[in-house]
């Protein structure tokens, strides 16, 4: 499998590591001081000032594959670059290279129409706006996505929207203007999978309310702005529709493809940048008379450690290939099993990285917690590793029958 980069994508690696050199890195620390003092509902100072800088010098929107906005690198191509703008959770954003809005861009790229397109995927692809994703509900359970209990109801030329959402990222920035919102328009459909329909939801739409921003283990806004949402008698018209009735459930499984392989390229990054830290503080650092990085054990968990990052990589690379020559739905079981595979690598990896650092690792002074806690949080996101094990067991077993 041709896993090398071509001279294109070598030439954005090199551009991208400069541009993490010269504005992200050193910026990281402002960035967990903004995120703190403005908190989810505020835009950070810091990301304005540096997304112009980024779409001047030609990293903006590398992710879509086919637009005219785009750098149209298909998923192989993507997998370096994302993992560069992995290694920091100030970077995706600043490149216009962030979940959901990565997602959302390419739901309304693919099933919007030219009127979605210029209202909604435009002023996303320039980075004017952010969006929403709203699937997620506290009272059921959403690895099931057709346990959803929200409902979309016609009448006329309007369709009436009810639903209690929650982990909505991005609702409670001032910029999210847009929700892509999942619900129920034919609950008693004996097919579970056509019950469902994707509705495009203005966020200053009447009945639209942003109850809380949720935090993801102490930390609002960074790594994440999880949001809660209620949706009270919502009306939007029936143009809203994305695809048309009955279709959310085939967008889910579209969507969630490309955003989960784009997690686990951006998790190789942190699981990268972890690693580079546990190896220079155990260098650096003495106790009982020589250096950690001599021990025993802080040598077998930075071995393990590169062990894993690269098994890792080439699942994920793997995946990128098949998806690329066969598409997303043949190339289910190598998604499925990345999912699983990636985030509890990095996991695993930041855990000694933390270890390394003592006490001092558990605080953000290092950038290891709010790592770990996104690494965390995506053994869930995009459905559980529970959900994602049973899928790769069946097909697996379904060569034997």
């Amino acid at each position: 499998m041709p896993f090398d980069p071509s001279p294109k994508v070598q030439e954005l690696s090199d551009r991208l590591n400069n541009f993490m050199e010269k504005h992200i890195y050193h910026n990281e620390d402002r960035h967990v001081s903004e995120a703190e003092e403005y908190g989810p509902w505020k835009v950070l100072p810091l990301i304005d000032e540096l997304k112009p800088i980024a779409r001047a010098e030609g990293l903006w929107n590398l992710f879509l594959p086919e637009s005219e906005h785009g750098a149209g690198l298909t998923n192989l191509e993507y997998a370096p670059l994302c993992e560069i703008m992995g290694r920091s959770l100030l970077a995706p954003e600043v490149f216009n290279c962030s979940a959901p809005d990565t997602g959302n861009m390419e739901v309304l790229a693919r099933y919007g129409t030219p009127e979605h397109q210029e209202r909604w995927l435009k002023p996303l692809l320039d980075g004017e706006i952010r969006s929403c994703f709203a699937m997620t509900e506290p009272d059921v359970a959403s690895s099931d996505a057709t346990n959803i209990q929200s409902l979309i109801v016609r009448d006329g030329d309007d369709y009436i929207i009810n639903g209690h959402k929650w982990y909505t990222t991005n609702a409670t920035d001032p910029r999210c203007k847009i929700c892509i919102f999942m619900g129920k328009n034919d609950p008693d459909n004996p097919n579970r999978h056509m019950q469902q329909s994707m509705v495009l939801v203005p966020m200053d739409t009447l009945g639209v309310e942003v109850v809380r921003s949720i935090p993801v283990f102490g930390f609002y806004g960074m790594p994440d702005r999880a949001s809660e949402v209620i949706f009270r008698d919502v009306r939007v018209p029936t143009s809203n529709i994305l695809l048309g009735e009955g279709r959310g459930f085939e967008i889910a499984q579209g969507r969630l493809g490309p955003g989960r392989i784009h997690h686990c390229m951006r998790e190789i990054g942190r699981a990268e940048r972890a690693l580079e830290r546990m190896c220079q503080r155990t260098l650096n650092r003495v106790a009982f008379g020589k250096r950690i990085s001599e021990n025993g054990v802080t040598m077998e968990r930075i071995a393990e450690s590169r062990i894993m990052i690269e098994q890792g990589r080439l699942l994920t690379l793997n995946a990128a290939h098949r998806m690329d020559t066969v598409g997303n739905k043949l190339a289910k079981t190598e998604i499925a099993m990345i999912k699983v595979a990636v985030p509890n690598m990095t996991g695993k990896v930041i855990d000694w990285a933390i270890q390394a650092h003592g006490g001092g690792g558990t605080s953000n002074d290092f950038g290891l917690a709010a790592s770990y806690a996104m690494s965390r949080v995506l053994r869930l996101a995009d459905g559980p590793d529970e959900v994602h094990r049973q899928q790769i067991a069946r097909l697996e077993l379904k060569k034997y029958k």
